[in-house]
């Protein structure tokens, strides 16, 4: 029912998750960021689809949260030249700006100090890493405040 409110819509669905205190929540996700008005209108429409189905379940529509480690593809795509935070399996975090994804890989070009031959002191070098959304333990937009 989800998939069927969001044809016709730029959102996409992030995560339904069915808690053990009985709430269903949902979030979506935009290119431009979410509207609550929307939040209400699919919560609306799920309401009037499911009717007495919902029964007990008590259920909460929002956006994936800003800050929140991303949890599919379209969330990466839609960071592309943003910073983020990718957190490695070994615990290792690196910041770099999300340069491209490609599949479930997923480059970031990250600044590192490095010797370059004739130069006595290191320099810093765009570096670029490339990763497996599946390797990775979390991938978050970092945000900026200029």
């Amino acid at each position: 029912m989800v998939d069927e409110w969001l044809q016709g819509n730029d959102y996409f669905l992030v995560d339904i998750i069915f808690s053990a205190d009985d709430r269903i929540v949902i979030e979506i996700d935009h290119a431009d960021g979410v509207w609550i008005e929307d939040c209400a209108e699919l919560s609306r429409f799920l309401q009037e689809k499911l009717g007495d189905e919902l029964g007990d379940y008590e259920l909460e529509v929002g956006s994936a949260g800003l800050g929140q480690p991303f949890k599919v593809e379209q969330q990466y795509k839609n960071h592309i030249g943003d910073e983020v935070e990718v957190l490695q399996q070994d615990g290792i975090k690196q910041k770099g700006i999300l340069k491209a994804v490609d599949g479930r890989q997923f480059t970031i070009t990250t600044q590192e100090k490095q010797h370059v031959e004739g130069k006595k002191r290191p320099v810093i070098v765009d570096v670029d890493k490339t990763f497996s959304m599946d390797e990775v333990k979390s991938v978050k937009y970092l945000l900026a405040f200029k």
